[in-house]
């Protein structure tokens, strides 16, 4: 009997995974498919299907890798990736394992731009209530860019040009290749740890959209976005356009144009500090010229020609104005004097004392009719209570009672017929002077009010 080799289900796993990644072909592939089912998880790998029109494939790509991508994947896009295929022991399927990734039919850039442009307006960046003005003549111009390319030296000289006070600092910063997103934050933060910079220009000469690439990257944008120095991108030429420009307090379209911005053009200043010059001098002498006429016009007046004359008219009204006020004094007082003495007889006239006895007097009067109205109303209540009570007393049964009359109760109840006992019963006697109990032998029923009986004796 032949022996046979038997796997266990990791072996197989374990076999068709060494097999898998055996085959050279597999190992470093392109795939072209749609991405559904994404997930990107907390601990940054991605995980989603990659499907076309007839099959699927699951795609892992770990965070080493999926952190160089420039733009975010989403259900429904269509990519094309680079990667190769090994099996999942555990679960014994097989999967690719994706490097690289770049969107199908648009370019991974431009991809990029616009996802990074929309988070980033999303977040408020690009509000133009941000926007901080330049200062009009700064005396230190900060410069981020290439200290070898043209951009620091179209910059230098139109300053230099248009205005010579102004002192350029340089922080020189990688504006190519992979390095140059963290040169460039680095170069914006020493700007403004450094003292008295009034203006930070930051941008490169032209190239293309790899090229002017770092400007598009979240770091620097953040960067620009954080700077305390108002920030003017220079980035390229008039038709380049990069997430700096966005963000940055003013865009220029060159970095001769930036440094136009910056500063301004001293000749021009001089020309307008003329003119002001001219029209105060104008203003000057015409205000002077206008000054003097008054002056002539006034050592010609009446005043200035005899002011002791005026000084004499001054007086006389001031002893005009004393002697009225002092006659209204008087005035015043004379009628205060009067009043006080009206009031003095007044006073005088009602004695206090008179008053007081007269309220007295009243007073007695009145407890006195008070008192006598209350006799009148007790002597009367007096009567009344007492013929009140005579009367209750002659319709008391005792009265009745002394008078031969007395009340008679069966079963404890007051008899008033001859239905309510029967003979034999014993009856209940109340006298005026005490009871006494009996019983009955027979009844004697009254005559009616025709003459009749209306029953015989009973018993």
């Amino acid at each position: 009997m032949t022996s046979r080799q038997i796997f266990s289900v990791s072996d197989l796993n374990r076999c068709i995974k060494q097999v898998l990644e055996q085959d050279v072909r597999l190992q470093d592939i392109w795939v072209r498919g749609e991405i559904s089912n994404f997930v990107h998880h907390t601990s940054g790998h991605m995980y989603f299907t990659l499907k076309d029109s007839q099959s699927r494939v699951k795609v892992v790509m770990f965070a080493g890798y999926n952190r160089f991508l420039r733009f975010l994947p989403k259900d429904g896009t269509k990519v094309i990736v680079r990667g190769s295929i090994s099996a999942y022991e555990r679960d014994g399927a097989y999967q690719f394992y994706a490097k690289e990734m770049q969107p199908d039919g648009i370019g991974s850039l431009y991809l990029a731009f616009e996802q990074l442009k929309a988070k980033l307006a999303g977040e408020g960046l690009f509000a133009a209530e941000r926007k901080r003005p330049l200062p009009a003549f700064p005396r230190r111009v900060g410069v981020v860019t290439s200290p070898t390319g043209a951009a620091i030296r179209d910059i230098c000289t139109t300053i230099r040009r248009r205005y010579p006070q102004a002192e350029i600092v340089l922080s020189p910063a990688v504006v190519q290749g992979t390095e140059a997103p963290a040169s460039i934050v680095a170069a914006i933060r020493i700007m403004n740890s450094q003292p008295d910079i009034d203006v930070l220009i930051v941008g490169r000469g032209g190239g293309s959209i790899e090229e002017l690439w770092a400007f598009n990257e979240e770091q620097v944008a953040r960067a620009i976005a954080a700077s305390s120095i108002p920030v003017i991108s220079a980035v390229g030429h008039e038709t380049d356009v990069t997430i700096a420009d966005f963000v940055a307090d003013v865009r220029a379209a060159t970095p001769t144009a930036a440094a136009e911005l910056a500063v301004p053009h001293y000749l021009e200043w001089l020309e307008r500090v003329k003119q002001l010059d001219t029209r105060m001098s104008r203003a000057l002498h015409g205000r002077l010229a206008s000054e003097r006429k008054r002056l002539e016009g006034l050592a010609q007046s009446y005043a200035m020609r005899r002011p002791q004359r005026r000084v004499e008219e001054a007086q006389q009204r001031l002893d005009e104005v004393s002697l009225r006020l002092g006659q209204a004094v008087k005035h015043l007082m004379k009628g205060r004097r009067d009043r006080y003495n009206q009031l003095s007889d007044r006073v005088r006239r009602y004695r206090l004392t008179d008053v007081v006895e007269r309220q007295k007097k009243a007073i007695g009067l009145s407890r006195a009719r008070l008192d006598e109205l209350m006799k009148q109303r007790l002597v009367k209540s007096r009567m009344s209570f007492a013929s009140s009570v005579a009367q209750l007393d002659a319709l008391s049964p005792l009265k009745v009672m002394q008078r031969g009359f007395s009340l008679v109760y069966a079963s404890g109840q007051l008899v008033k017929s001859v239905e309510q006992f029967a003979p034999g019963e014993e009856l209940m006697l109340r006298l005026k002077d005490g009871s006494a109990t009996a019983r009955v032998e027979q009844i004697y029923r009254e005559e009616k009010r025709d003459g009749t009986e209306k029953d015989g004796p009973r018993g």
